[in-house]
Order: structure tokens, then C-alpha cells, then sequence
């Protein structure tokens, strides 16, 4: 990945013959620091088994129900609440708009280099943005279908979720999780840093690439590590490492956090289609189900500006990596294949 224009990549792989862990790159661009494997980075998208987990437990416990309406724990907070249910939530077919990846929604259109640029000088990277800003964004706009009636990745699910943990817990969504999953898990690398911009502890640096014209001297790097990402909250904040990432898989796939059936539910997954085909990906409650070319892997991927997280368990192998991506569309389109390459060989390659 790094030799495809990444600025830094490390990976973990826990199997039956050990723990294997290395990396690729520089922490930092302007010290040349190389990069550190125990490092902490921004996890992006893997929140959502995080929060899905909590979820799970909390409906075992019959405090929620799957198919209760959000109506039920939300009232009045999303307009159609009586028809969209917590498992439509944690499956992404509830059809909410996502003001967090959609144009139009909280953040400038990526592809407008001049108004990411202006975003930038204006601080808007490290504003804090509520879940009832994110939630209010969304609900002010068309939904993209009716629930349950397709599949449709969305922030606002999980930001919804977060929610909904706090209403029946009275607990903040981060209070929860954390006594729930961090503290008894051991995962001391891990934690969520609310309306914090900065990264405890040793980290790499993330980087976006703003590309205004044909030549080199268009191309800059800016530094968004400090950056505030309670926008992400329960869909996506939070900070962790390999070690900890890839204990917390084992610890959810090995059946130590949830009992069978509710396992079951949440790797029973709806299909994932781009543009009328296929992806080769399916979604569950909160994890993905990845058809490699030999078996299975469910798991999440990750990402948030200067940081691109995955992390995959097969059953007897684990892998968890985190990326700092550098370049235009194209070299990102580039490191992202060389990375789900990475992920294939490190399961289907020699054991």
C-alpha cells in the first residue's frame, strides 16, 4: 500500500500459529518518524460493531426488541419512526439519508477541491457537529427509499442507535460500550474521544490531498489529524489499535459477548449491491460478510479523513490494519485495492 502512494500501513494477523504484526511507511511526513505498529489511529466505521454489540447485549437482556419501532425509544425524533425498526437500523435498510457521506449534507462535495480547501482554512475540521445536528440533517431530507425496502449505507443509523442506548440505559452511548466492551476486555488502547480533535499516545499522522490543477506544484498535503469527529459518534469515532481491535473480534466471534442466537442474528446479512451489481459483500447487525476465494470473513472496515481501518475475522485467522491514504482518486483507488489484496492474501495465501 505504501508503495502505492499510502503514507503508512500497519497489520496484524492472529492465527493459530501466533501474532504477526508489521508495518510500512512514515508516522509523520514532516519528521520521516517511521511508522509505529502499536500506534493508536482513528478506527473509523468499526465503531459500528462496537455499538451494534452493546445493542445485541441490551436486547438480550429485553430491554430492546429488533423489531421494536424507533418511534418506541425516539418518539418524534425521525419523522416515519413508527415504521423503521432497530434492526432496520443496524442493517442499513431503514432508507435514512446520510448527511455525512451525501452531497449537500454537512460537509463539502469532495470532489471540489476549492471548497474543501476553504472548509479547511475555516476550521471546519475540528467543529463539533451533535448527533441531533446529524440526526436533524438527515431527517430534513427526502429519505433514499422506504424502509426495509432496499439496503443503503447510513451514519444517521448508528447515530440513531446511540441514541437509543442512551434512552434505555441513561448512559451516554461511549459511558456504555466502554463498560461494557473496553474496561473488561482489557482494551486499554481503546476509547472514544467525544469532542476531543487530538490522538493520545503515539499515532501516525492521517493527511488529505487536495489536487487543484494538472501540474505537481496543485497538489497539497494538509495535516487533518487533529480533527474533531463527533459528527462519527456512535457510527464512527472512535480510537483504537491493532492489539485491541483484533482481542475484541476474537472476543465477539468467539461467543464470549453474545450468546448463539443472537450471534446469529447478527451475521445474518442482506445483500450489498453498487450500481445495480453485487459487491461481494453482504451486511448484517452491524458486521459484513466478506466471499473471499477461500471462504468466509465478516467484519467492518473503517474511515474517516486521513484514515482508512479494516478489521476481519475467518473463523481460525484475524486481521486488523489501519492506512494512512496519500494522492488523488486515483492513487486512493489504487491503495485500496492493494489493501483488500493485502486482506485476501493475508487469509487465502500460505498457512
Amino acid at each position: 500500500m505504501t508503495g502505492a502512494g499510502a503514507v503508512s500501513a500497519i497489520a496484524e494477523v492472529r492465527d493459530r500459529n501466533g501474532v504477526w504484526r508489521g508495518g510500512s511507511g512514515v508516522s509523520d511526513l514532516a519528521t520521516g518518524a517511521p511508522v509505529r505498529t502499536d500506534g493508536r489511529f482513528r478506527a473509523g466505521s468499526i465503531t459500528k460493531v462496537f455499538t451494534a454489540t452493546t445493542v445485541l447485549q441490551l436486547v438480550g437482556e429485553g430491554r430492546i426488541g429488533l423489531d421494536d419501532p424507533v418511534e418506541r425509544h425516539l418518539p418524534g425524533t425521525v419523522p416515519d419512526g413508527v415504521h423503521i425498526t432497530v434492526r432496520q437500523l443496524l442493517n442499513h435498510t431503514s432508507g435514512l439519508w446520510d448527511p455525512t457521506n451525501e452531497k449537500g449534507g454537512l460537509f463539502p462535495d469532495p470532489t471540489d477541491p476549492a471548497a474543501v480547501r476553504n472548509w479547511l482554512d475555516q476550521g471546519g475540521l475540528t467543529r463539533t457537529i451533535t448527533p441531533a445536528q446529524v440526526v436533524a440533517a438527515s431527517v430534513a431530507h427526502t429519505p433514499a427509499f422506504p424502509p426495509g425496502t432496499s439496503w443503503g449505507y447510513s451514519n444517521v443509523n448508528y447515530t440513531l442507535l446511540g441514541m437509543i442506548i442512551e434512552r434505555v440505559t441513561g448512559h451516554g452511548y461511549a459511558q456504555e460500550i466502554t463498560a461494557r466492551l473496553l474496561r473488561p476486555l482489557g482494551l486499554t488502547g481503546t476509547y472514544f474521544p467525544g469532542t476531543a480533535t487530538d490522538i493520545r499516545g503515539p499515532h501516525a499522522h492521517g493527511y488529505l490531498t487536495l489536487v487543484e490543477g494538472p501540474g505537481p506544484a496543485d497538489r497539497s498535503d494538509r495535516d487533518v489529524t487533529v480533527q474533531s469527529v463527533s459528527w462519527a459518534n456512535s457510527a464512527g469515532e472512535l480510537v483504537s489499535t491493532l492489539r485491541d481491535l483484533n482481542r475484541f473480534e476474537q472476543a465477539l466471534t468467539g461467543g464470549r459477548l453474545l450468546p448463539p442466537a443472537l450471534m446469529k442474528e447478527m451475521t445474518t446479512t442482506v445483500p450489498i449491491v453498487v450500481d445495480g451489481q453485487p459487491a461481494g459483500l453482504s451486511y448484517g447487525l452491524g458486521l459484513a460478510r466478506w466471499q473471499l476465494s477461500c471462504g468466509v470473513a465478516y467484519g467492518h472496515d473503517g474511515g474517516v479523513a486521513g484514515y482508512s481501518s479494516q478489521l476481519w475475522n475467518s473463523g481460525d485467522r484475524q486481521v486488523a490494519m489501519s492506512v494512512t491514504p496519500r494522492g488523488d482518486e486515483t492513487q486512493l483507488q489504487a491503495q485500496a485495492v492493494a489493501g483488500y489484496g493485502s486482506l485476501e492474501q493475508a487469509f487465502c495465501g500460505t498457512r
